[in-house]
């Protein structure tokens, strides 16, 4: 825990689980008070039980990160109890995986609420205390699927979407002492991938056995190790790292 972090505030969107869950833990531990954002707000309770179990502070929001009205209520009642925000994660996300041919306009449009007016209204709400305190640190969540990925039209184009986002944020906050980057990660074993794992008939052990197959590290990831990243794009050392997209998947990619 460094001096700095022991008296700042993290904001993580879709906390409750997987690399959000992991997300809040590390950055607990790295001594940042942490606001578990979630759909609804009991969903984050385990994720601040283990936070608060290991000695740090957080606190547990309920919102839909697409309302407006919502975000601004959530910021706001985690700047009055825990304090300014000055790190934001945006990682709350969902799917509607489909063809083309099959994919609804509300399979697509919820895609694109989550994912990019999610981060945008998020990051809107959250910039002004990090503005203020002349600091900032936001890292948005990507995605190899970014690349392309059949089946995938709405969430690809949301995952592209956010490195575009990511790279105007860290030209127009840097003068404010404010970084944004995005991780895009590769194959995480977390319950979305389980899900996909059924969606198409694969026992999730042999789901992940193919996809390590292909990884050169031979391996999947853990929500963890996308923590580990988190970590060090918020930390003061990362200060001059900026308007990058990290390719967290076990091998190169773009």
């Amino acid at each position: 825990m460094t001096e700095a972090s022991s008296n700042r505030v993290a904001i993580v969107t879709g906390a409750a689980r997987g690399i959000g869950a992991a997300t809040a833990l590390r950055l607990a531990q790295d001594g940042f008070a942490v606001g578990v954002l979630d759909l609804e707000e009991v969903a984050g309770k385990d994720t601040v039980q283990a936070i608060e179990a290991a000695g740090g502070r957080a606190l547990t929001v309920g919102a839909d990160v697409s309302d407006a009205e919502q975000v601004e209520a959530a910021v706001a009642r985690v700047a009055a109890e825990l304090g300014a925000p000055t790190v934001l994660v945006n990682n709350a996300g969902v799917t509607r995986d489909n063809m083309l041919f099959k994919m609804t306009e509300v399979d697509w449009d919820v895609v694109m609420n989550v994912h990019l007016r999610g981060a945008f209204l998020m990051t809107r709400a959250v910039q002004k205390h990090m503005i203020d305190a002349k600091w900032g640190r936001i890292v948005n969540l990507s995605s190899v699927s970014a690349l392309g990925n059949r089946g995938q039209a709405n969430y690809s184009t949301a995952k592209a979407g956010l490195q575009g986002f990511t790279k105007t944020l860290a030209i127009e906050l840097g003068k404010f002492g404010v970084t944004a980057n995005a991780i895009a990660p590769g194959f995480i074993q977390t319950e979305m991938t389980k899900a996909t794992a059924e969606r198409m008939g694969v026992p999730f052990e042999d789901f992940i056995k193919g996809a390590a197959a292909q990884i050169p590290v031979q391996r999947v990831g853990q929500p963890e190790d996308i923590a580990h990243l988190v970590s060090f794009l918020v930390s003061e050392g990362a200060g001059f790292v900026s308007g990058q997209v990290v390719y967290a998947a076990g091998g190169p990619r773009a």
